[in-house]
């Protein structure tokens, strides 16, 4: 009975969130006090248990996702990005051009969250399809499925840093990891599937032909590569420092850990950019701090967001179906990856959200990632890959690609969301592939 009222949460908060078009923090709050009454916890413990999977989830998560926050802002307003892309092009040149824009993409995707990325990258793969004269579509979507994998799989993006902290993985770990599932997934969803879609009609809508900040006004190349990964580099130096000093005394080792904790590694990233593409480049302090606010607010219902799904995580838990349910998955003739996968993928179809399908998945599995002992770091990335499986016309997106690039829903159809497929079942392929040395 436990695990039809749970499925039957689940289905109400996709017909809240999809028929009903309710705010989707809204819609955790009332399901997870509905499925607190439903499954029997006492009435005075329901709020509670609400309040505790919020203040939990948020916790361990709002440092690390505000700064974020900020650092993509920082890149993406000095003109960081624009540098990066415009390196990467003289460098691959006009016949690799989607092999430059999909490490653009790359890139720029790790410190940017999705929906700035993509607002920020459209314009310039708008420049190349004007100045080269080639298919928006072949020109554009290897530097979208960068973006989209970075936005699934890798931290510090939203649900990849939700996931770690839910299934207890390393975020060091989940990152390195992340890198060699999302490198062949990305290429295999962007210049080889492109390859197909060379005769798609995409008229570009002059609304979107670039507006681009004066070169001598741009920083340095070093400073714009150096700053934009500055958190991928730390983490996974601070990640391999404990095991190469692992002899060393405690006070050396707490240290390392100290420096090694994701939220200070963001901060550190955060005041390095505030020098290198703030006042370095000659802003005032408080422009770069008002920059920071509004990235703050950009964020706001993401967090939200991640704060309800933790609240229904926590009820699931108190109530104890969380361990029922693991408990009965095991019987499933699936292995624990996969299944994690399958109930992200179908929860995205319905959702349309690639954060509330991994953040609501996350709640259902992590008890059964400690009871079978699979690795958490790959759960993570399994789940996130099953997150970005097949957008649709519920996924703003899908939206944003269709109206951006001026096509008709059958031809976004064939390529927007065949390629989110793609990039969705090669991270699971890439996962289980790492899970047989891991």
């Amino acid at each position: 009975m436990s695990f039809i009222i749970v499925m039957g949460c689940i289905a109400l908060l996709i017909l809240l969130t999809t028929w009903g078009k309710f705010n989707t923090f809204l819609a955790f709050l009332l399901v997870s006090i509905l499925a607190g009454i439903l499954l029997q916890l006492p009435p005075d413990k329901v709020i509670a248990s609400v309040q505790k999977g919020m203040g939990d989830t948020l916790g361990s998560l709002v440092i690390i996702i505000m700064l974020g926050a900020m650092l993509g802002k920082v890149v993406a307003e000095s003109g960081a990005a624009q540098k990066i892309a415009g390196v990467l092009m003289n460098a691959f040149g006009p016949r690799n051009v989607q092999w430059a824009l999909m490490l653009t993409g790359f890139i720029i995707g790790i410190p940017l969250y999705y929906g700035v990325g993509f607002v920020l990258m459209v314009p310039i793969i708008f420049s190349v399809v004007y100045q080269y004269k080639l298919p928006a579509i072949y020109v554009g979507l290897p530097m979208l499925a960068a973006l989209s994998v970075t936005h699934g799989f890798l931290p510090p993006h939203p649900s990849p840093v939700a996931l770690v902290g839910q299934l207890h993985a390393n975020m060091g770990l989940t990152l390195l990891y992340g890198i060699l599932v999302a490198i062949p997934a990305i290429i295999v969803a962007g210049p080889v599937f492109a390859r197909f879609l060379k005769q798609v009609p995409s008229q570009p809508l002059q609304t979107f032909r670039p507006s681009t900040i004066e070169a001598n006004k741009l920083p340095g190349t070093a400073i714009s590569f150096i700053t934009a990964l500055l958190p991928v580099f730390l983490l996974m130096l601070t990640t391999a420092l404990p095991y190469i000093f692992s002899n060393s005394t405690p006070a050396v080792k707490a240290a390392l850990a100290f420096v090694g904790e994701p939220a200070v590694v963001m901060l550190i990233a955060v005041l390095v950019a505030t020098f290198t593409l703030g006042t370095g480049m000659g802003k005032p302090v408080k422009v770069v701090m008002d920059s920071y606010a509004d990235a703050v607010k950009d964020i706001a219902m993401i967090l939200l967001i991640i704060a309800g799904a933790g609240a229904l995580k926590q009820v699931l838990s108190d109530s104890g179906v969380s361990n029922e349910i693991a408990a009965a998955l095991r019987t499933w003739p699936l292995h624990p990856l996969v299944l994690g996968w399958l109930m992200a993928a179908i929860i995205r179809v319905c959702v349309g959200s690639a954060t509330v399908a991994g953040l609501t998945t996350a709640g259902i599995i992590a008890p059964l990632v400690v009871q079978t002992n699979v690795n958490p770091n790959l759960m993570v990335l399994s789940v996130g890959a099953g997150s970005l499986m097949f957008s649709h016309v519920n996924d703003a997106g899908f939206w944003m690609f269709k109206e951006y690039f001026n096509l008709s829903i059958k031809n976004t159809l064939k390529t927007w969301s065949v390629m989110e497929t793609i990039v969705s079942i090669a991270g699971l392929i890439g996962v289980m592939i790492l899970s047989l040395w891991i």
